[in-house]
């Protein structure tokens, strides 16, 4: 097991809070996130989510526990998935010097403010394997924000733009042990290739620290 990894325990406090999407807290916890630019899923997309989710609270009225809450987060992540895999939008991240700038982002509190297990910058999203740290372990928000607001700066300075780059609300979810953080590589590993992209057309970083103990991506 990587060294500080924690799965999700029943014995911890959780806080969990929705938005568009459910989010769990856990002190400690590590988390996959997926975070996209704001034009990766068209109009008509996010309309028919809303529909689904609308659909899926009729049919789970409160109150709602764990499980339910946990199907609702894995049908949105299935679907929006899809989608981003589809290669809508803008896609702006295609281009070097901007997928350089968001990675780079990733990278720069990495031991600091949190271990970064995993990152893979596609063209119109980021997935990334993230555990927040003590004594900082703040908000997982805050440190998400930071990564959109720097880069975003950055990258529309570059462009002479300033829309919003990035969605507002970002998909994490805790991971539960060994075997989901071992999918969850393996996943982020293969986003490329399901993508249908050549791995050299995307940024993707694996802690070498967890490699060294087997924690790879395998092909």
């Amino acid at each position: 097991m990587p060294p500080g990894f924690q799965g999700l325990r029943e014995d911890l406090p959780l806080r969990v809070y929705t938005r568009h999407m459910p989010h769990w807290r856990q002190q400690g916890a590590t988390y996959y996130v997926t975070f996209r630019l704001a034009d990766s899923i068209p109009e008509s997309r996010r309309h028919e989510l809303e529909r689904l989710k609308a659909d899926w609270e009729r049919r789970n009225p409160p109150p709602r526990d764990k499980a339910a809450l946990e199907a609702l987060a894995r049908m949105i992540f299935e679907r929006v998935e899809y989608w981003l895999d589809q290669g809508e939008g803008s896609c702006m991240l295609k281009e070097p010097r901007f997928a350089q700038r968001v990675d780079e982002s990733l990278h720069h509190f990495h031991g600091d403010r949190y271990e970064l297990g995993a990152s893979v910058v596609m063209p119109n999203h980021v997935h990334c394997i993230v555990r927040p740290l003590q004594p900082i372990d703040g908000d997982l928000e805050d440190i998400i924000g930071s990564w959109k607001s720097y880069t975003a700066r950055r990258i529309n300075a570059d462009l002479g733009l300033s829309d919003a780059l990035w969605q507002d609300e970002s998909y994490d979810r805790i991971l539960r042990d060994g075997e989901h953080l071992w999918n969850s590589i393996q996943y982020l590993g293969r986003n490329p290739e399901k993508a249908g992209l050549p791995p050299a057309a995307c940024r993707l970083w694996i802690n070498p620290e967890w490699e060294r103990l087997g924690w790879k991506f395998v092909s």
